[in-house]
């Protein structure tokens, strides 16, 4: 299959994409991969095998189809082409929850030279690393890949790009909904599963559990379709709370049991403290206090781990209904502890402080 066969094929593809016939796609985009000689052709198919899986929640094909994106950008010796694939790279680790591959690739793409696709696609590899130091719970880094990924999103007019970083930031209600609608107009199994888990958080922080779980039984089964370990710790955490909410103790210990689980394999340490947090305070409430002493223990263990704590006072973060303050280079601080200290410039880093953002 030559070039302008190539050509073709993928236009046919892309036209079944957009009307709903996915299979049919598929099946056209794998005939000219198996068929065709033409590189950038060849290049271009796996582009849209890579996307039309991510989009479906496939994953591990998804990563399959950018591995060999990968060779074949290697062959051509572009600088754009490898920037694409590596980035394809980047996201498909992310949705697998490999997240110290993600930020590696995602090094590996800001490395490179600059190209025209740089400007397009920065914003998404912004993004991809954001997402992979929150799974990581490195928040000062994540924090400061999100408002990067954010500036790509306004200079580019990219409302898709906006949206998927408010997801990642935990947007409001109205954001939520907009992003839904998304999701459903682009067919984004992922999307879709974000934000009914944050529909479903909505409802149980409003009282009414009756809509939440449902909602939380939505999100459960795309998340175990699409193989996104990290959302069904975020979905098994509000399900227990809801248990916990209606005094259903002894469900809500078996359901943080299995959250941990999943934590502790995708090595989140935020999720393992928020678990540890509400097992201690249930089992204080049940007596149970060989395990509450094993709960605290682990809790203080994961705060320090995850620097959790103010720098400048040293006292952890959240455990009391302080007002924080993230300066420009994002380390967050207790605001009055920043007050008091009466400088300019950040007290780990000693960068300028002017026109902090507030948390």
């Amino acid at each position: 299959m030559g070039q302008d066969q190539t050509k073709q094929q993928i236009e046919k593809g892309l036209q079944l994409y957009q009307s709903n016939q996915t299979e049919k796609a598929l099946h056209v985009w794998l005939r000219v991969l198996e068929k065709s000689s033409d590189l950038a052709g060849r290049f271009r198919v796996l582009g849209c095998l890579v996307t039309a899986h991510s989009e479906m929640g496939r994953y591990k094909e998804m990563l399959k189809f950018a591995v060999i994106q990968i060779d074949t950008a290697r062959a051509l010796e572009d600088a754009d082409f490898l920037l694409e694939s590596y980035l394809n790279l980047a996201r498909s680790n992310e949705k697998l929850c490999e997240f110290p591959k993600t930020i590696s690739y995602c090094k590996t793409c800001l490395g490179l030279p600059g190209s025209r696709a740089g400007a397009q696609l920065g914003g998404q590899v912004s993004l991809s690393m954001g997402n992979a130091y929150l799974g990581l719970s490195l928040f000062q880094k994540a924090l400061e890949s999100f408002e990067k990924a954010l500036r790509y999103a306004h200079n580019n007019d990219d409302t898709m790009l906006e949206c998927r970083v408010c997801c990642s930031l935990g947007s409001f209600y109205a954001q939520v909904k907009e992003s839904m609608k998304i999701a459903l107009q682009h067919g984004d199994r992922p999307l879709q599963a974000l934000c009914l888990l944050c529909f479903a958080d909505i409802h149980r922080s409003r009282g009414d559990l009756e809509t939440a779980f449902p909602r939380y039984d939505s999100a459960m089964s795309i998340m175990t379709e699409i193989g996104n370990r990290l959302g069904q710790v975020h979905v098994l955490l509000g399900v227990a709370k809801c248990w916990v909410a209606r005094k259903a103790l002894d469900k809500a210990l078996d359901t943080i049991e299995r959250a941990q689980d999943l934590a502790e394999e995708v090595g989140n340490k935020l999720s393992q403290l928020k678990l540890h947090c509400l097992s201690e305070a249930i089992c204080r409430s049940k007596g149970l206090q060989r395990e509450l002493r094993a709960h605290v223990v682990r809790f203080h263990e994961c705060v320090e781990e995850t620097e959790l704590y103010c720098g400048l006072c040293g006292e952890s973060v959240g455990e009391k209904n302080s007002r924080l303050q993230a300066l420009p280079c994002s380390h967050i601080f207790h605001l009055r502890c920043l007050q008091s200290n009466g400088t300019r410039s950040c007290p780990n880093c000693r960068r300028s402080s002017m026109k902090p953002g507030f948390v």
